[in-house]
């Protein structure tokens, strides 16, 4: 793909049409570094059409930790992975509030409620989440998300009348891939979960884990199936590899490598929220704040389910630095002009 070609593709997608899944394997096959940077420049242009200079924060709540059935090759909660991980039944309610607290300090407009395990189905389980859902909701003025596995539409029912806005579940990777990572459920399971959510009237929050030992091939088989089932949001993770998981001598992908893989999804899902995660202080280093500028609005602060994350002070630095702001729900958009000093 030539640079005049990558300049296309942006007014392509501003202007409301779409690009095929040839475009968005030309767009990881670039391989000259000039280049990759003049379509970053065109994954920022058109995340500033649609997205504006604000940046959602999210973060995160590991509410219940390890002692997961499934072998997600990849996580450090599996019981049939030798990890050494904090492993403890659901907080109670007021230590989850309290908790909240906390991530409300760091800024974040989101918070998500996370357990490990294949779902929440117990009416114990069920009940404490509820109850911790309202009064979150009544304590905090902070938008309320879950990941709690596979749950029913029912369940998701009752979830969103004690205040939950947005359900997150992430097809990991794409379909003809997901074997090589997971053997105790399918990827039509997931699909069927992030389903469930949707007819439950909730916001979605579904994406990717990089660096499986994936293609490129894959990583575009992925963002056009979140694009067909129309998730809100899309968190993109990179892969910490974790000692004792089948993936623990896994080769990290290159920086620029990521930041492609980023533009690649703003240009597939122009007008999502597409927000940086997991695995991002380990596989970018010092190239983080490039991910605003290959297309991503969003990004996870504070610690992650095992792992730990960065100061969420350096998180705001960068987006200030880059004459951005995080996003507040009282706020009207404002194009603040990117000053030199």
């Amino acid at each position: 793909m030539i640079i005049r070609e990558k300049y296309m593709l942006a007014d392509q997608v501003i202007n409301g049409q779409h690009i095929s899944p040839e475009e968005a394997r030309d767009i990881l096959s670039i391989g000259n570094m000039t280049d990759i940077f003049s379509l970053m420049a065109e994954a920022n242009r058109v995340r500033h059409h649609f997205k504006g200079n604000r940046i959602d924060l999210c973060a995160i709540i590991n509410a219940r930790s390890g002692k997961c059935s499934e072998d997600c090759a990849f996580c450090a909660q599996s019981v049939h992975h030798k990890t050494k991980i904090d492993e403890y039944p659901l907080m109670p309610t007021d230590t989850l509030t309290g908790r909240a607290r906390d991530t409300a300090d760091l800024k974040a407009r989101r918070l998500s409620l996370v357990t490990s395990g294949r779902g929440i189905n117990t009416e114990h389980d069920i009940e404490q989440i509820c109850t911790a859902l309202r009064q979150i909701k009544n304590n905090l003025a902070i938008r309320l998300c879950a990941s709690l596995g596979t749950v029913s539409k029912d369940t998701l029912l009752r979830f969103k009348e004690a205040g939950l806005e947005r359900y997150h579940h992430n097809l990991e990777t794409s379909e003809s891939f997901f074997p090589n990572i997971c053997t105790t459920h399918t990827y039509q399971e997931r699909v069927e979960t992030v389903k469930n959510a949707k007819a439950a009237g909730l916001n979605v929050c579904s994406g990717a884990l990089f660096g499986l030992g994936e293609e490129r091939e894959h990583r575009v088989e992925l963002a056009f199936a979140l694009k067909e089932l129309d998730v809100d949001s899309v968190p993109l993770n990179f892969l910490t590899p974790i000692p004792g998981t089948p993936l623990a001598d896994a080769k990290p992908l290159h920086p620029l490598e990521i930041l492609k893989t980023i533009a690649m999804f703003r240009f597939v899902l122009p007008d999502k929220d597409i927000r940086i995660c997991g695995g991002r202080e380990i596989n970018l280093r010092g190239l983080q704040a490039f991910t605003y500028i290959a297309g991503a609005n969003g990004t996870m602060i504070g610690n992650y389910l095992t792992t730990s994350g960065r100061e969420a002070s350096h998180d705001l630095q960068d987006i200030h630095d880059l004459s951005l702001i995080p996003h507040k729900d009282d706020e009207v958009y404002v194009d603040y002009p990117v000053h030199g000093n």
